[in-house]
């Protein structure tokens, strides 16, 4: 892009300590480059006749009933009504896990409900809190699981684009860090394998898969073998939420990005004695939760991520 707000990667990462701006990411090979941009920019900005578009959106902790956000119900609500108003209605949307607080019944039967006015399929992967019950998410399963293989992982193609939903709190290691186990990486290698290089690969997961912040939990131990099978393909991009704001990440031709929260936010690595939800003023809050929209107009074009807050 060529205009006067084009930014480097390095003035993009700043520019995201910056509540309240929405980013819109253009990967060409892996690449991205970051253009700030309004709210009114964003939804004017064309979305490129017949292109296929989805939604991301996390961490909505419904259930969830302290300081940072006594009604994250309403928060999610306003990110089902951002999501109806985009100009193009995306194919659908991936909720990154934290759907509820405390994995009870009623916090998923008020998820479904609101994210049901949506009108759109979504595709989930759960979250650590999403696993409280037992430990091994048997009402996220319930509900989320069928055609789903192993606990819970699983694949499908959109838009000329293959996606990966993964599953990395089932086995949270020491310090909070992920887990995929082997398993799971050996229906990976066995998924990937029919896919030609050229193919657009985007993986959804919970926690990071890269060492974001291990000091707190913020990464996946053993996401160095899944990204060693993904190594081959020319664009990857990988979604996750889990640290309540967004972070990016380049490693040769696999770009990463965490997700807001529809819930509340968190400190930023290392600023707090440890991760958790943080309160701000009622009237910033809603600058600190956000979605992200995800566009590809052809095989042959460069993801456009955009991620908005709900102000």
């Amino acid at each position: 892009m060529a205009d006067d707000h084009q930014l480097d990667r390095r003035g993009a990462l700043k520019c995201m300590a910056w509540a309240g701006g929405g980013l819109l990411w253009t990967l060409g090979g892996g690449v991205p480059a970051g253009t700030l941009l309004g709210a009114a920019e964003a939804a004017a900005r064309p979305a490129g006749g017949a292109g296929f578009s989805f939604v991301q959106i996390s961490d909505s902790h419904i259930g969830f009933d302290r300081a940072a956000n006594p009604d994250p119900a309403a928060t999610l609500r306003e990110a089902v009504a951002q999501i109806r108003a985009l100009p193009v209605r995306p194919a659908f949307v991936l909720h990154t896990g934290d759907i509820t607080h405390l994995s009870r019944e009623a916090e998923f039967d008020a998820a479904q409900a609101i994210l049901g006015e949506l009108g759109l399929p979504v595709h989930y992967v759960p979250g650590e809190h999403d696993v409280q019950d037992d430990g091994l998410g048997a009402a996220y399963l319930r509900r989320f699981g069928a055609g789903t293989n192993g606990r819970g992982w699983y694949s499908f193609d959109a838009g000329g684009v293959h996606f990966v939903g993964l599953i990395n709190v089932l086995e949270l290691q020491a310090g909070g860090l992920g887990h995929l186990g082997a398993e799971q990486l050996a229906w990976l290698q066995a998924d990937l394998r029919g896919h030609s290089a050229s193919t657009p690969i985007v993986v959804f997961a919970h926690m990071p898969l890269w060492s974001l912040y291990p000091e707190w939990g913020w990464g996946t131990d053993d996401s160095t073998q899944a990204l060693a099978l993904l190594a081959r393909f020319g664009s990857v991009t990988v979604l996750n939420g889990h640290i309540h704001q967004i972070m990016q990440k380049v490693e040769g031709r696999v770009a990463f990005h965490t997700a807001r929260s529809t819930a509340f936010p968190q400190p930023a690595p290392g600023t707090a004695p440890a991760p958790g939800p943080m309160t701000v003023p009622a009237d910033r809050l809603r600058s600190t939760l956000g979605i992200r929209s995800v566009r590809l107009v052809s095989r042959a074009s460069p993801l456009a991520i955009t991620d908005t807050n709900l102000a």
